[in-house]
């Protein structure tokens, strides 16, 4: 084994690929979380004890502190896309993040890895942009050295991006389209776990990283290419940004009266904020590139996973199959 790296988040969307990666290079894997109870889907990445799920809470010092003893690097992968109770941005991807950061450095920690994203931004409208900005200051105040990832909009199976769009493509023949006009550059989540690995094995130079896909699509591209893979015609309606923050508004409210039992899985009015602003890699960026990774264009995965949302899941490819052999 080549050493012990905690992961905190590392049962997420990104962490488990992190998690998969870093076990395959033969190090030890700590996965933190608040329930590891419901992470043992990352055991399996690795020989028996290789890979194992420990309890923690990033906004408790003694908690962090405990997962990192022995490890020689920390990925800090946890992030939230809305707020909830507790968990609100400053406490999980600003203050939590500089806990991280500071008992990192408290503790000799050699390697530390940052999850933030593209955009991120003390000026932003977005609460979800400023405290990932805040998250940034914070780590830097106490770790120096440390690789920082800015990620544009991440996909792969377990995404809440393309699988967002077509899952609702299923339920109505209209979809409306929010700030259609605004940039993305999709990053394959795999591509973002390679880069992780080479902040945490030092093959990667101190810095920030903005992490972008081979292209830039458009949000009404993104909607088309997902109902494209999935096999779905809709109507595509541009929905007014005032009409958007009063369905945000009351989704939000619903969740709020339900108790979380009615999510708002549609958009919060924070992340209508984000959508004001592109959400490309800037010009003179270190990127994948500098990183030695060929990032994965979309269309050799999408059709992956999309293909659950298709009218008749993976028998509409064996239909076209014989469809073929016909012709």
């Amino acid at each position: 084994m080549s050493g012990l790296v905690t992961i905190f988040g590392g049962a997420g969307f990104v962490g488990r690929y992190i998690a998969r990666r870093m076990a395959k290079e033969g190090w030890r894997v700590r996965v933190a979380g608040r329930r590891p109870n419901e992470s043992l889907h990352v055991k399996p990445y690795g020989t028996p004890g290789q890979v194992e799920p420990v309890f923690c809470n990033i906004r408790d010092d003694a908690s962090v502190r405990a997962v990192m003893q022995g490890a020689d690097a920390v990925v800090n992968c946890v992030g939230i896309l809305d707020e909830s109770g507790k968990q609100s941005f400053d406490s999980v991807q600003s203050e939590g993040a500089g806990r991280i950061a500071r008992i990192a450095a408290e503790e000799g920690i050699a390697r530390l890895v940052h999850l933030s994203a593209i955009g991120a931004s003390a000026d932003s409208a977005s609460k979800y942009q400023q405290s990932k900005a805040a998250g940034e200051a914070d780590v830097l105040a106490h770790f120096n050295d440390v690789v920082i990832l800015r990620p544009s909009v991440i996909f792969g199976p377990e995404d809440g991006f393309f699988n967002k769009i077509a899952g609702l493509s299923r339920f109505t023949p209209v979809m409306p389209v929010i700030s259609g006009a605004t940039k993305f550059q999709p990053v394959y989540v795999d591509d973002v776990a390679k880069a992780a690995v080479a902040g945490v094995t030092g093959a990667a130079a101190p810095g920030i990283y903005e992490l972008g896909g081979a292209e830039v699509i458009t949000f009404r591209g993104a909607m088309e290419k997902a109902l494209e893979v999935s096999y779905r015609k809709r109507i595509l309606v541009p929905m007014p940004l005032f009409i958007a923050r009063i369905q945000a508004t009351v989704m939000s409210l619903i969740e709020a009266i339900s108790l979380g039992a009615i999510p708002n899985f549609i958009v919060t009015r924070d992340q209508l904020r984000s959508l004001a602003d592109d959400n490309v890699v800037s010009e003179g960026a270190k990127t994948l590139a500098d990183l030695g990774i060929d990032p994965v264009r979309m269309d050799s995965v999408l059709s992956e996973y999309l293909w659950r949302y298709r009218p008749s899941g993976q028998y509409d490819d064996i239909r076209d199959s014989a469809a073929n052999l016909r012709d």
